[in-house]
């Protein structure tokens, strides 16, 4: 047995120092929500003591319910870091620009553990920018520079590609990983023509985060399909389950790459018909003057309908949508100045409903 030590997520320097011990399988950690004006945040149900083989106990994001504690192994969290260098070509110097109470954060300061390389840390106390970011990397000294992000940060990035030393310091990165949720393919491109290295990132806290990098599962990693459910299997899954891990979420193969079609649950059906609340969100982001969107389920007289919250300029045709079907079609729409968001940096799908709903 060990001791399971708690820090608070935006003292991030002690957690580094805790994550060294837990790396040397020394200790184990639960990284809380941040501290607010000094006092850390109640936690209740955590063990004084866990098991040898445990690393991490990591709350899920929580994005559409109440969030899970998932218990990782130190076995498993070092085969997905090592697996993942070798996808990237090796370790290197990581910018931390995510919250470390969650999965994806806390990998940036275990690669840099790895790594023997000293990360180069966000401000966590002020919301994302992209003057804040680019500030971050003009400090970056590593021979090797990666970091992580999610969709929502990459977009507030796009107006960087239009300034020369902007560009350059994106370029000068090896892997941007992107995960936590769907995805623009179109801003993607936009990246990847300025030669900018995008890496589409796919995983969950029971996985150790990413585990599948532009489709292709990493090493030791099998991705297979389960009723249309993608299901993952490997040395990378979480303490409790079992040989194989059936997500929430639809996938299809073409010549053995993996493309996720959305979330199960996030499947609606209004008047007969299916919709998949994911794939509106990507096609309505190819609407020009729109900037981000949720989409959620909405009571209607036809079972469900589809409601539309986004940011960006006043629009009102969102006829584009009709091409996966009618049922894609909002039945209302509203604009906001700013999306609601959970710590994590995805949208809060709950607030985001009872928004729209009024």
């Amino acid at each position: 047995m060990k001791k399971l030590q708690l820090i608070a997520a935006n003292d991030t320097f002690r957690a580094l120092q805790l994550l060294i011990e837990v790396w040397e399988n020394k200790t184990a950690l639960f990284i809380t929500p941040p501290e607010i004006n000094g006092l850390m945040p109640e936690v209740h149900g955590l063990p004084d003591q866990v098991g040898d083989d445990l690393a991490l106990i990591v709350e899920s994001s929580g994005s559409t319910g109440a969030p899970k504690r998932i218990e990782i192994s130190i076995s498993a969290l070092k085969h997905s870091i090592e697996a993942s260098a070798q996808r990237l070509g090796g370790h290197g110097q990581w910018l931390l620009a995510l919250p470390i109470n969650f999965i994806a954060g806390v990998n940036v300061l275990l690669r840099s553990i790895a790594a023997d390389t000293q990360p180069v840390m966000l401000n966590s106390r002020v919301p994302f920018s992209a003057d804040g970011f680019l500030r971050a990397a003009s400090l970056m000294t590593g021979d090797k520079r990666f970091t992580s992000l999610v969709p929502l940060q990459l977009e507030r990035l796009v107006e960087s590609l239009s300034d020369a030393y902007s560009l350059a310091l994106l370029r000068r990165f090896d892997a941007i990983l992107v995960g936590g949720q769907s995805l623009n393919q179109t801003t993607k491109q936009l990246f990847l023509d300025k030669g900018v290295k995008i890496i589409e990132s796919y995983g969950m806290t029971e996985t150790c985060g990413g585990c599948v990098y532009d489709g292709a599962p990493l090493s030791g990693v099998e991705i297979s399909l389960d009723a249309g459910r993608i299901a993952i299997s490997g040395p990378v899954l979480a303490n409790g389950l079992g040989q194989k891990f059936v997500t929430s979420d639809l996938g299809s193969f073409s010549d053995g790459t993996l493309t996720v079609l959305g979330r199960s649950d996030r499947v609606i059906i209004s008047g007969g018909l299916k919709v998949s609340l994911d794939r509106v969100e990507a096609k309505a982001l190819d609407i020009p003057g729109l900037q981000e969107v949720s989409a959620v389920a909405l009571d209607s007289e036809y079972g469900e309908s589809v409601g539309l919250v986004y940011v960006g300029e006043d629009l009102s045709d969102f006829s584009s949508l009709r091409e996966l079907g009618v049922a894609a079609m909002p039945a209302k729409t509203m604009r906001v100045n700013s999306m609601p968001l959970l710590p994590s940096g995805k949208p809060d799908l709950i607030e985001i409903k009872k928004l729209i709903a009024g």
